[in-house]
């Protein structure tokens, strides 16, 4: 766990994302970049592109990589698919954040849940949505594995995925500096039907600092 030095009062840019809602913003190189999980319990889907080539992303494959570990926390740097660092952890309230759960979607809400799920909105949407304007230079291609900060999904023994309550808390949050100019794209996820919003989706914070 590492704090943060910085103040929320002093930021550059704030913003609340409600529960279930998309945001979409550029970070520029050397800015500091904070996500708050103002209520605890909730899952932020998020996705990092270069704003010099949005062919380059995050990659999860990378990242695990490099870092040797499927989870997220301070000192961790994010990596591209072209192997270039494009963020730093640098404070984590929370402690470990997700690689591996991806974003949900009405495909399988109905496998995982049931049929009568599949008109639920989610993650996969809220990032269609976001890229959806032609100015970002994103398309449906281009929404590819996410992160999930916040989000408590443990590996068994035998390799596979559970999604467990959350370790997160009300104001915990997570810090990153931008390595590169990069778009952010978060999807606030809407998620009712397992523990990772304890069934009940709620606000984050964005905050950046020059």
């Amino acid at each position: 766990m590492t704090e943060s030095r910085l103040a929320p009062d002093a930021a550059s840019y704030s913003s609340v994302v409600p529960a279930g809602d998309f945001w979409i913003h550029e970070i520029k190189k050397g800015q500091t970049f904070r996500i708050v999980d103002l209520e605890g319990n909730q899952a932020v889907d998020t996705l990092f592109y270069s704003v010099r080539d949005t062919s380059e992303r995050y990659s999860a494959q990378d990242t695990i990589c490099a870092q040797a570990n499927i989870y997220l926390t301070t000192g961790t740097t994010l990596i591209s698919n072209l192997r270039n660092p494009m963020l730093t952890i640098v404070a984590d309230t929370c402690g470990r954040h997700d690689t591996l759960g991806g974003a949900c979607a009405q495909e399988s809400n109905q496998v995982r849940y049931a049929i009568a799920k599949r008109h639920m909105h989610a993650c996969r949407n809220s990032f269609l949505l976001a890229v959806a304007p032609p100015s970002w230079n994103l398309t449906k291609r281009d929404v590819t594995a996410n992160i999930n900060f916040f989000m408590n999904v443990p590996v068994t023994p035998d390799g596979k995925l559970t999604f467990e309550d959350g370790i997160s808390e009300a104001k915990k949050y997570v810090e990153l500096r931008a390595e590169m100019d990069v778009i952010c794209v978060i999807s606030n996820c809407p998620q009712l039907n397992n523990p990772c919003n304890a069934y009940n989706p709620t606000p984050v914070q964005v905050l950046i600092w020059d």
